[in-house]
């Protein structure tokens, strides 16, 4: 309803309804058209549905992981096991002895990321060799040389760098984002780096040229990398179990397969999740640092 008096004004529409309780009749007076009282059910409607669909879609990723890890653990992983994993870990423990061998993997680990080689099966060789203490001492300690010689030799391509940051502006945002802020932010920021899928090998020697800190960075680095350091152990120590059962001839009992399974499951799920949660977390950094870019 309108009414002109020089200047327009718009009063919203009362409507009353008169129902019928068990307990006696009452008014009920609310405001506003039945299309926006339609189109807020719909809303709410909507959001229900997709909750539910979004744990359907878990429930489904988590089944199709238990049925690939079983597959992979009943069948596959013993032929690869017995043809090619049970010789070389022969190999290695009648050529080398254990010092040595932790020796290599520890120079293997802290180098590696340096000339941009995957560091991972040296990870798995340290959770089969040493298990979950040692070789969690072992590779962290080893993963604090590996982040840290990147961060030095980088000053001898710093400008380079920065000139690449800015040629590419809203890509490096997520970069330039764990160099701002306070001591704890870079930490943070450089921790969910860590965790979320970006190539960390290219972080390393990016990492000076944002101007993030080397403390927030090496304590970020090293926090970020416990999930994948346990997964590696995992890996590991999993494949030490299928080589044993395999190199003695007896195939795992259905209580030893459905604690690999589940297992695998957990670490897999555990995995999936920090990821997401890493990825959502750095997608709200670089948005925060790309309305902050000046327009070209």
């Amino acid at each position: 309803m309108t009414y002109s008096d020089g200047v327009d004004k718009t009063v919203p529409e009362l409507k009353l309804r008169m129902e019928d309780s068990e307990k006696g009749d009452y008014v009920k007076l609310r405001g506003g058209s039945d299309e926006e009282e339609q189109g807020s059910q719909a809303e709410s409607s909507g959001c229900s549905s997709g909750s539910v669909w979004f744990w359907v879609k878990l429930i489904a990723l988590v089944a199709c992981v238990g049925v690939l890890a079983f597959v992979i653990i009943k069948w596959v992983a013993p032929f690869l096991i017995e043809k090619e994993l049970i010789p070389f870990i022969n190999w290695v423990r009648s050529t080398f002895s254990i010092p040595v061998l932790g020796l290599l993997l520890f120079a293997s680990v802290a180098l590696f990321p340096s000339i941009l080689l995957p560091s991972s099966p040296s990870m798995w060789m340290a959770g089969l060799t040493f298990g979950y203490g040692k070789g969690f001492l072992l590779i962290l300690s080893a993963a604090s040389i590996g982040v840290t010689l990147p961060f030095l030799i980088g000053h001898l391509f710093l400008h380079k760098m920065q000139e690449w940051l800015k040629q590419y502006p809203k890509k490096a945002a997520i970069l330039r984002a764990a160099g701002e802020g306070t001591w704890f932010h870079q930490f943070q920021a450089v921790a969910l780096i860590r965790v979320s899928p970006f190539p960390y090998m290219i972080y390393n020697y990016c990492a000076l040229a944002t101007g993030v800190h080397y403390g927030p960075y090496i304590l970020g680095s090293l926090v970020g990398m416990v999930p994948e350091i346990f997964v590696s152990i995992y890996t590991g120590i999993m494949l030490r179990t299928l080589a044993v059962a395999s190199d003695k001839r007896h195939t795992l009992s259905a209580v030893e397969i459905v604690v690999n399974v589940l297992g695998f499951c957990v670490t897999a799920s555990a995995t999936i999740v920090c990821t997401i949660y890493a990825k959502k977390k750095l997608s709200s950094m670089q948005s925060d640092e790309v309305e902050t870019l000046p327009n070209v």
